[in-house]
């Protein structure tokens, strides 16, 4: 009975180191899936120390599916170093702001910092600011990325609609260039349609809005907004 309780403890203890490194930012690459298999794999360890059996290890993997998934618990923390990072990673050249609501993060470009006037086209010093922001995103792969484009009221409604497209594309083929998986990538251009400011420089502007996927325990599957 002794050494079965000393079992117990031991297994417990591995999955709750290997649950932890299933979310470490340095294992961030392996993804939500891996991670819950390895906390299922640890699990049924623990049923079979538990319960002798196959019910037990049955019991045993659904616990570890839950140790190693990215429980919603954890999201914060996830986006609070996520966060800090892209706060540091593009506060270098000041071409970026970035703000918080909740859990989802807005990272506002300038875009004469991206763009030259009239154009789609990303200048060099705008790729070197998303270059720091795609190193960031690599990161912390459980996010989802939407780009948005936005423009003055100068020119056509429909122009100008077309010109945040082509930005917002622009932006993405960047990010992507630099290892971002496109799966997580949507874009969007909203045109002339959401200004935030009576001054037509500052409504010229690329925003990136990054959002976590929160792992459903039940099921070892992903939820968030789809775009």
């Amino acid at each position: 009975m002794r050494r079965t309780s000393f079992s117990i403890v031991c297994v417990l203890a591995l999955a709750l180191v290997l649950a932890g490194c299933a979310t470490a930012p340095n294992q961030q690459q392996r993804g939500t899936a891996i991670g819950t298999a390895a906390g299922a794999g640890v699990g049924a360890i623990l049923g079979q120390a538990i319960g002798k059996d196959t019910k037990g290890t049955l019991i045993g993997a659904g616990i570890g599916a839950v140790l190693g998934g990215i429980a919603g618990n954890r999201v914060g923390a996830y986006m609070d170093r996520q966060e800090q990072e892209l706060r540091n990673a593009l506060a270098q050249e000041r071409a970026a702001s970035v703000r918080r609501e909740q859990d989802i993060l807005r990272a506002t470009f300038d875009s004469n910092v991206l763009f030259d006037f009239d154009s789609a086209r990303v200048k060099p010093g705008g790729v070197s600011e998303l270059n720091r922001a795609a190193s960031v995103f690599n990161r912390y792969p459980q996010t989802r990325i939407r780009v948005e484009g936005h423009t003055d009221a100068s020119g056509s409604e429909e122009y100008n609609m077309d010109l945040s497209r082509r930005r917002a594309q622009a932006v993405k083929d960047v990010l992507v260039q630099q290892g971002v998986d496109p799966r997580r990538v949507s874009t969007v251009g909203y045109g002339e349609t959401q200004p935030v400011s009576s001054d037509p420089a500052a409504n010229r502007r690329v925003e990136v809005v990054i959002e976590p996927i929160v792992a459903n325990s039940n099921s070892g599957s992903s939820s968030g907004s789809t775009y």
